[in-house]
């Protein structure tokens, strides 16, 4: 009960996930692989989060970010 009343009052902390999942070129991608094409989902809550494979992290989904990692993935490809 005790813990329910913290989630909701901060939300979930997000520390546990699953292994990172990479959609396929073509493939429908949810909002959280627009990002980079890959994303883990918080065991926790369900949420999914936008993950850089090259950061080892967990990236934030902003539009400056977006642009860092397009650039990126276009620098790989060429």
């Amino acid at each position: 009960m005790m813990a329910r009343m913290l989630d909701a009052l901060f939300g979930c902390w997000h520390s546990h996930y699953t292994f990172p999942i990479t959609i396929r070129p073509g493939s429908r991608r949810s909002k959280a692989a627009t990002v980079t094409g890959t994303y883990v989902v918080c065991l926790d809550c369900g949420k999914e989060l936008p993950y850089d494979w090259r950061e080892m992290k967990i990236v934030d989904s902003t539009s400056e970010n977006r642009r860092r990692v397009g650039s990126l993935a276009t620098k790989e490809a060429a």
